[in-house]
């Protein structure tokens, strides 16, 4: 990213940003509430336009990402009757042709991301009915249906119990490690940055701020750009 600004309409809520998020990296971004972390995220996405500036990314072979989203949370309608599995075959629309059933590849493969994130025994229960820890599994499993580059996550340990996060995490840091899959995550928690992820992005005050995760996560740190009144 190049002198990108983001924003929505005429409301600019960051400007001139240059970024680079490099293949293989474990990046936490985090900020204050409305300093722009999603808006970043979703313009990264596509989902948002960049107001201005040059994005570009740069791949092997010229072909452009396969990028993995992560809500912070699901918001499919009970009435929707949809299983754990059919929910992660979502993510393998992108390759599966319009008009086309679901092949038994495109079935096992999916059953195959199930079990990366520990969620295999949920694939015929009910998505409505699973727990908040149970639903961010599945995301994080539709996610990698899609055969990611680059997986990007928003807030995925939002209202989650502290053993869940955990479990979480590990998921995340093992597929960062066998697979060396880049990812991108929002998350407010600095417990659970500290746990996770290699480097930080702060955006504060309209500036990101980027750092090795043991240096930017100390407290005298978080102290300096924040505030001694955080605790």
């Amino acid at each position: 990213m190049e002198r990108v600004s983001v924003g929505y309409g005429r409301h600019v809520v960051l400007s001139d940003i240059d970024l680079t998020l490099e293949r293989g990296a474990f990046i936490g971004l985090i900020g204050a509430n409305g300093s722009g972390k999603s808006t970043l995220l979703r313009t990264i996405l596509g989902l948002v336009p960049a107001l201005s500036g040059r994005m570009e990314f740069l791949t092997n072979g010229g072909k452009g990402p396969v990028l993995g989203f992560v809500p912070q949370r699901e918001s499919l309608d009970p009435a929707f009757l949809v299983s754990g599995l059919e929910v992660v075959l979502m993510g393998t629309c992108g390759y599966v042709p319009p008009g086309r059933f679901f092949r038994g590849a495109d079935k096992e493969w999916a059953r195959h991301c199930l079990a990366q994130v520990g969620a295999f025994d949920l694939a015929s229960r009910r998505f409505s009915e699973l727990s908040g820890g149970q639903k961010q599994r599945i995301l994080i499993a539709r996610a990698l249906a899609t055969k990611p580059d680059f997986l990007l996550l928003d807030e995925p340990t939002t209202g989650i119990d502290a053993a869940t996060t955990r479990s979480i995490l590990e998921v995340l840091g093992r597929l960062h490690e066998q697979q060396g899959l880049a990812i991108l995550m929002v998350n407010h928690d600095i417990g659970a940055m500290r746990a996770s992820v290699r480097e930080v992005i702060w955006i504060h005050e309209g500036r990101l701020l980027r750092g090795p995760a043991a240096d930017l996560l100390k407290r005298e740190k978080i102290e300096e750009i924040l505030g001694p009144s955080l605790n």
